[in-house]
């Protein structure tokens, strides 16, 4: 029994840790987080995706009721689940732009990538992304629907990060993916069966099972990019992989919606 509680708490504690490292809501610990601490955490990341997934459902169904139309709604929604984690996927997505696109050399674009100053390509990629998950969840409609590929795509998009941080090395021996650590592999398993849960659950077998290779594929095609570019992976990295997994997501939802 005591096993049991002490076991409980464990995972209870790594909860928290992933709220704290992928949201800004006020949630604070009395011990620090120690270097390691948030690999093992990460077990826990779909569902912290899959609740900011909801707040962004609830955003949109709020909005149905006072009859906003699908695109305002949608970027109300959007902008909910931005705000909710800081923006702190977005903010490594505009920066892996920048780097990759900018930096002729592994430093320069390192270096790039830790310049808090945005540039072309950055913006380029926020809106892209942005108009991208906007015009999938408007397509949808249905407020129904909209919840569900939400936290489908919150807690996918999220539920490989710890595998990808396993599969590959950091960029730099410093920095936030460093710190943070290698993620063990009961972490990785426990991510990646939440993600394919939500998925089954938001979407159905077929479309979540075309929904999981789009990622994996995704996931594959960026560990390539990073290691050609950085040779390794950032937080910056880990950042617009899961940009782009909603998006994958998003999309999958908005296709299987159409047909």
């Amino acid at each position: 029994m005591m096993f049991a509680v002490d076991w409980m708490r464990q995972r209870y504690a790594e909860l928290e840790i992933a709220v704290i490292f992928l949201t800004r809501l006020p949630l604070s610990r009395s011990t620090p987080i120690d270097r390691g601490d948030v690999a093992r955490a990460l077990w826990s990341a779909p569902i912290v995706g899959g609740v900011i997934g909801a707040l962004g459902g609830t955003v949109y169904a709020l909005c149905s009721l006072l009859h906003l139309p699908a695109w305002p709604a949608a970027a109300l929604a959007v902008a909910a689940t931005a705000g909710v984690t800081g923006c702190l996927h977005e903010d490594g997505l505009a920066d892996v732009a920048d780097g990759f696109g900018g930096g002729a050399t592994r430093e320069r674009k390192l270096e790039i990538m830790r310049d808090s100053r945005i540039g072309t390509y950055g913006v380029c990629a926020l809106v892209l992304s942005f108009v991208l998950r906007i015009g999938a969840l408007a397509s949808l409609r249905d407020p129904t629907l909209v919840f569900a590929a939400l936290i489908a795509a919150h807690a996918a998009a999220r539920a490989g990060l710890p595998a990808f941080m396993r599969w590959v090395q950091p960029a730099r021996t410093d920095g936030l993916s460093a710190h943070a650590g290698i993620p063990p592999g009961t972490s990785v398993s426990a991510a990646i069966a939440f993600g394919i849960v939500a998925l089954g659950g938001g979407f159905g077998f077929a479309a979540g099972l075309i929904a999981l290779v789009a990622l994996a594929c995704l996931h594959g095609a960026m560990a390539w990019l990073c290691r050609q570019q950085i040779q390794g992976q950032t937080g910056d990295v880990l950042g617009a992989l899961e940009q782009i997994g909603e998006i994958a997501v998003l999309l999958v939802a908005a296709a299987v919606a159409q047909s």
